[in-house]
Formats: C-alpha cells, structure tokens, sequence
C-alpha cells in the first residue's frame, strides 16, 4: 500500500533513493540501543589507553571509547603480515596509509575527518586561519554509529572499519596486474589476541581475506599463496597520539641531503615564498643545552628484529650503530643506540623505531619509512624493511668473482664481504629513518664519504690476478653523513644565531669538497651529472669503466667450475655467471652521463658553490670511447672453455628472470647474453633526452653532437673490423641492435624533431654505405640485406615503425632496477 502511494507521487530513482536510506538507516541502528557504557560493554574484554577497547568475543564485535572530540591523532594503516613478493609491494612492516584525523560528533554519530594540511595560515588572526580552512576541501574518511555515551566519553562500533580495505590493497594488486580481488567480509575478522593499548597509540589488528573467482596460474600472488582464490593479509591500524610541545622545527636546506615535509602558508608576507619547507627529523635534545656536548633528554633507540638470524642480526646492530659517530660529532653523547627488540615487544608498536628482517619470494628493495607529524615533519617513529634476499645476492657476487670452492669449505672472505654490506645497508636505511636523502655523490668524492650512497663492492686484483674484495665495502660513517647530522640535529646554546651556523655547516662542508646529490640527478637513464650515479666507484667515472673491464676480463679468465659447491649441477654455473658477466653495467651508465653532461650544485644565490659547468670536450671523447668498448665483441664473448662448462638446465633449476635469456631452446646463448649486454649500452647512448641535449649542440665545437656521437657508435659497430670464430655472431647481433635504437630513436615523438632528423639521416647515410660494400661472406651479407631492408621499411612508413625488443638482461641491482628501493620509500 505504502509503495504503490509513493509510486503516484515519486519518480522511480527517487524512490529508490527513499527505500535506501531507510534500509542504511535500519542498518546504522546501535548495538547497544539504550544501555549505558558500561551495561553495553559488560563481560567483554577491555584494554585501557589512548583509546579504550572492548571486545565482544560472542558476536566478534569491537567497540573504541572516544574521550575527545575534535582532537587530532595519526591514523597508520600497516602490515603485520606481508604477502611476500617484491614486485607487488604489500611487506611485512609496510606502512601503507597515514592520515592526521580527528573525531567530530554529527548527532547520532561520529565522523572519522582529515583535515587538509598542505594549506594553512599561521596567521594570529583566526578569521585568517579560518579563509584557508574554509578554501580548500576536507576528507570525512569514515562515519560511526554513536553506540553510548557517558560522562564526555563515546562508544562506536568500529568492526566494519576494521575489516575494511583501508590501505587499498584491492587497488595494489589491480595496479599489479594480479586480478580483480574482492573483500569478504565472512572470511575477514578483528583479531582479539592481537589487541593492543597503550597510553599513548591503540593498535586494531584484523585478518582480511580478498577473493577472487579467476586466478592465472602463472601469475605473481599464485607464486606467494596457498591458493590464490583466496588471499589473506593481516591489516593493523595504529591511533597514535601526537607529540606534545617542545620540538622545534628546523628550516629545509637543498644542500643538506634532507627529506623535506613542506606546506603552502597563505599568511606569507608578500614578496616571501608561500611554501614552507622543513626537514624530517627526531626530537633530540640536550639536557645541558649551554653544552657543547652533552647527554640527551631522550635518546634515539632503534630495535632489531628478533626474527634475523646470526651472523646477520649482530651485523644489523653493527651497521646501524655507526650513527652514534654522527651524533657525537653533532654535539650529543649517548644519544643514539641500538638494541635487539625485547622478548613480547609488537614490532609494530609505535614506541619502537624497528629494523625488520623481511623475507620474499624473489630478491628485492630495502627502503627505511618513518611514520612523521605533518605538522612539524618530526619523525615519530623509524621503520626499516631489510630484504633478506640481498645477503644471498651478495654471497652469489662473491662467488662469481672469487670463484672459491676448490672441493673445500668455502673461506671466510664470502660471508665477510655479505656481513660487510649487512653493516652498510642497516646504516643507510636507518639514516633514512633519521631524514636523510640518499648522497649519490659521495662515491665520487672519496671512498666512505657516505652510507647513503649506493655502493658497488670495491674489487681490485691482487699480485696474482686474482679478484680482492676484502675490502669491498668501507666501515664506518662517513664525512657527509656527519655533516648531515649535524646539520639537522645539532643544537645550540640559547641566544646563538642558529641559521648562521647551520650555513656554517653547508660552507665548511663546501670548503672540505663535501656536497650533496640526489636521486633526481641520478635515477633517470638520460640524466647528466657525472658524479651523481648509483652502484659507481671512483672520482673518475671514466677511468673507473676501464679498471672494472680490466676486473671482470681476468675474474671470467679464471671463472670456472669451482664458483659452485660439490654437488651443485653444473648448469647452475649459467645463474653465476650472471653478476660477473654484467658486473660493468652500472660504471658503463656513471660513464655515459659525461656524453653531454654537466657538473652542477644545488647552489643557492651567494653561496658561492659553481653552478654549471659542461664536460669538457676532451672529456666526453675519453668517457664516449670508453663506453662504446662495452659494445665490442671481443669484450661481449666469453671465453670457448668457459661455454663448454655450460650445459642445458637440469631438472627442477629451470631458468628464472635471474638467468641469461636464450633463443636457443635447452642451451645457453651466448649472443643473447651478449646482446642483452649490448642493448644497456645502446639505451644509454640513443637514450631521447642525452641524444636531444646533443642535437642542441650541432655547431658548437666545445663540445660532442648527436651526429658525432652517433657516427662513433656506427664505427664502433657496423664498420667494425670484421670478427671471426665466436665473435663474429655476436657482432651481427650488436650490429642489429644498433640500428634498431637508431631507427627507434628516428621515429620517437618525445625526442626532439631535429633529434629524429639527425637519427633518419644517419640511417639514410648507413643504409647508402652497406649497398656499396664489396663482396663480403654469405653470413655477413645477409646482415647487410637485413640491415638495408630494415632501413628501407622505415623509410616508407616511419609511423608504423615498431623497433625489435632487445634481449632483456637479468636484474642488475642488488634490489631490484626500480626507483622504489631503499628510500622513504622513495
């Protein structure tokens, strides 16, 4: 009766609407209707502190007190559990979501809101803060039930938040490619051991279980799951009150090597940037603040996780204690420590700045996360995920190079040189966690100058011939990572100038050759500073290729048999293989930034630091020539004895994304190998945004062109001497992927089109060479008709050109190629 009366008066969608906020309003009724607090939460589980809770084991429910409105708190969404794959993120100890939040009562409920911080006003007027609050929007990210309220405090039901997707992993593994994943809320549920409260956070942990009812067999998560139908994860959602008063913020610097939390002020005097910027930081605190060193109020304390096995957790602790030696120099004593997490400690607990030990189904990023006030950048808390796959990769470098089983235990000098880059890898993630930014210039400056560079072990040759990695990775702090800290922490006496002397810090540091670069000028294929590089050695970027190809020809010389255990299939020689093979990959790309490059500063007006300076001629043609020995056959083809050793794979050792490529089938191929080499070169030098800074340069004689270059690349390889024997088959090969980078950068529309003109006409002109050579073997003329062919197909319809792929060459990194490894995350 009732909906037929409404159907002669309301639209259809109308309706609707009607009978769904009804049923909505049915299902916000409150559990506990008309009892008091304490008649509603009767009998079941309590745990007192910043937020009280209450746990119904007969209905599974759980019920949060709210004692402040209006207040604001951090709202951490993390992984107690990960999923166990790298490439789809989701680790153990992740932290995914962080939110600054305060509880607002709107009648029958309460509103979970996060107010905007990138927008603001310090402004003393309250009008004023008010025009920004009201100019920019909010987020309500939840809504309550109001269950009860007594006193000032309320009671709200928060099991259906709980088994929420808060930290959108449904998202993350549809980004990933893994499949449309749906919460089941039957399969999911609040986790009652793994309650915890404290005065000061509340930790919610829950199981969630995402469905599916299509998987592909071969996709990532069916590698990591039981049964990728349904996959369950643990989600823990921290409250955490915020700092109290006390932490003074301090002024970011683009010279200091800081990560920067920064907001726009619109209270800014004109004429003065309205962005604020502040380095991320601990509170750290003198109780002698007249001292010039002196005890702290509260020191920094980082927890290992119990769950690393020795020798890996004293070198963990080792590693990252190096940074009491930051902090002494900074003016502080005993202000930094590190301790093995203490027995029934929650790794997740907000009170513990945690190093954790985290495993993978594939090697991967470590990274070092901070959970940070948004309102002061003060780091409350330092997480750090270490992939336990990289001990293992460093052990496998070890073995390529020292090839050291001789029917014998193993020596010592492998787990030495893993244990030495546990101690640098827990030093670099945790000086994350204390702010800093990775120095990729350091390497350059000197040997040790900082752990927040990435290092590529230091192999020298010793009397003998033979690789020396005893001293593959330096001890110890370093001078930037000092000045760095004591640009950050460092405090001084009431009345002093404190940005007069934190500019003091920057201009010694000038004056000692010390600066900073970061990931902007290092990460991208195409960058240009020649000193900014990941995985590089040496202030000679140049000088350091040619020594690490003088290493790797003597280590594949004597590469044998005895780089694998008794008892190993010999196929696993091939997987061995691969990091000394490769092992020139990363200087071959330090070198390559000097090909049109340019040493900059971040300098500031005054400071008196050099802006630019280009590469001197000379310099490029040294770093060209180099780079281009790379390409060269003889340097690409390994040594007849050594392919003999390589037989097809055995049972159950099938090959990996770790392993060489191979179109051969079973065996192993050589000219892939040699070609995937190839191909990382060839991206270097065709790379669009290197190749349209040297078109820019046709004309000026101080310097290389594109021309230039790419005539030299073409010498190199085309009108190469012919090679013979095994050599000859991989020039074909690098010669095919020669002119497949040059036609794809021809017909690429994010180069320049004087870029793409300068390519096709070096393409014409190749072409217009290999139809007059002379008579020349069947082999290497049906290269030259392929070649000519190719060019020819191009020329009729370069839009629709596709460029061949080149063989993709294993992962290089010790974690992995991808600019999410070790960073904040960054």
């Amino acid at each position: 009766m009732l909906e037929a009366m409404l159907a002669r008066r309301f639209p259809a969608a109308l309706l609707i609407a009607i009978f769904a906020f009804a049923f909505h309003a049915r299902g916000e009724e409150a559990f506990c209707k008309s009892k008091t607090m304490a008649q509603c939460t009767a009998g079941m589980r309590h745990q007192d502190g910043l937020f009280p809770l209450d746990y119904d084991a007969q209905t599974g429910k759980l019920f949060l007190t709210v004692r402040h409105l209006d207040e604001d708190f951090l709202l951490i969404g993390s992984l107690p559990y990960g999923l166990g794959s790298n490439d789809i993120g989701l680790d153990r100890g992740k932290l995914i979501a962080k939110h600054l939040v305060h509880f607002m009562r709107s009648g029958p409920r309460l509103l979970l809101i996060e107010p905007n911080q990138d927008y603001r006003s310090s402004a003393s007027n309250p009008a004023e803060r008010l025009a920004v609050r009201q100019s920019f929007a909010e987020s309500v990210l939840a809504a309550f039930p109001l269950e009860a309220e007594e006193g000032g405090s309320l009671l709200i039901d928060v099991t259906s938040y709980a088994i929420e997707d808060d930290l959108s992993i449904i998202e993350q593994l549809k980004a990933a490619k893994q499949g449309g994943y749906k919460l089941d809320p039957k399969r999911s549920t609040v986790l009652a051991d793994d309650l915890k409260d404290f005065p000061r956070n509340t930790e919610i942990t829950a199981l969630l279980t995402f469905a599916t009812d299509e998987v592909d067999a071969k996709s990532l998560i069916a590698t990591v799951t039981p049964d990728a139908h349904a996959v369950t994860l643990r989600q823990q959602l921290s409250l955490i009150a915020l700092p109290g008063p006390g932490y003074q913020p301090r002024a970011y610097d683009p010279r200091a090597g800081y990560f920067a939390s920064q907001y726009r002020d619109y209270s800014a005097p004109l004429g003065e940037s309205l962005d604020v910027r502040r380095i991320t930081r601990h509170r750290l605190i003198k109780k002698d603040p007249a001292a010039a060193v002196s005890e702290p109020v509260e020191p920094i304390v980082y927890y290992v996780d119990r769950g690393a096995p020795e020798p890996i957790r004293t070198a963990l602790m080792e590693g990252a204690s190096w940074w009491a030696q930051a902090f002494e120099a900074a003016g502080f004593h005993n202000a930094f420590r590190v301790e093995v997490l203490p027995e029934g400690a929650d790794a997740m607990d907000i009170r513990y700045n945690m190093i954790q030990w985290v495993h993978r189904s594939t090697r991967g990023w470590s990274y070092g996360d901070s959970i940070t006030d948004p309102r002061t950048g003060e780091i409350i808390k330092g997480q750090v995920t270490l992939g336990s796959l990289r001990a293992r990769q460093e052990y496998l470098i070890a073995e390529a190079l020292l090839a050291p089983y001789d029917g014998k235990t193993p020596s010592t000098e492998l787990q030495q040189m893993v244990l030495a880059r546990i101690r640098q890898l827990a030093a670099h993630e945790v000086g994350h966690t204390l702010g800093l930014a990775h120095n990729f210039a350091a390497s350059a400056i000197a040997p040790g100058t900082s752990v927040m560079d990435y290092p590529h072990p230091a192999v020298s040759l010793d009397a003998n011939g033979r690789p020396d990695l005893s001293h593959a990775y330096a001890p110890g702090i370093g001078a930037w990572d000092k000045t760095a800290i004591t640009y950050g922490y460092a405090q001084y006496a009431p009345g002093a100038e404190e940005q007069a002397a934190l500019h003091a810090i920057l201009d010694k540091a000038q004056q000692q050759g010390l600066y900073f670069l970061t990931d902007e000028d290092a990460r991208p294929l195409g960058s240009v500073h020649p000193f900014a590089h990941l995985w590089d050695n040496g202030s000679d970027p140049v000088a350091e290729l040619d020594r690490i190809l003088t290493i790797r020809k003597a280590a594949l010389a004597r590469f044998d048999e005895a780089a694998i255990p008794q008892g190993t299939p010999m196929s696993q020689l091939e997987d061995t293989l691969v990091p000394l093979y490769l092992l020139h990959r990363y200087q071959t790309e330090a070198a390559a930034k000097s090909i049109g490059g340019l040493n900059y500063r971040y300098a500031l007006r005054g400071d008196g630091q050099p802006v630019t300076t280009p590469i001197p001629l000379a310099e490029q043609r040294r770093a060209l020539a180099a780079v281009l020995a790379t390409l060269s056959p003889e340097t690409l083809a390994l040594p007849e004895n050594l392919l003999k050793l390589l037989p097809p794979r055995a049972p159950a050792y099938d090959r990996t994304r770790e392993s060489f490529p191979s179109r051969t089938g079973l065996t192993f191929d050589a000219v892939d190998a040699a070609e995937s080499a190839a191909g990382l070169t060839l991206a270097l030098l065709f790379e669009p945004t290197r190749a349209t800074r040297l078109a820019q340069m046709e004309g000026d004689e101080h310097t290389l062109n594109l021309a230039n270059v790419i005539d030299a690349i073409l010498h190199a390889t085309w009108k190469a001497p012919r090679a013979t024997g095994a050599a000859a088959p991989i020039q074909y090969a690098i010669q095919a992927a020669t002119l497949e980078h040059l036609l794809a950068l021809a017909a690429n529309q994010e180069a320049s089109a004087e870029t793409r003109a300068i390519a096709r006409q070096q393409a014409l002109a190749l072409r217009a060479w290999l139809e007059h050579l002379p008579a020349t073997p069947a082999d290497a003329a049906a290269v030259r008709q392929a070649a000519i062919a190719r060019i020819a197909s191009f020329e009729r319809d370069p839009d629709k050109f596709t460029p061949a792929p080149t063989p993709a060459a294993p992962p290089g990194m010790p974690i992995g190629d991808d600019e999410q490894d070790d960073a904040v995350v960054r």
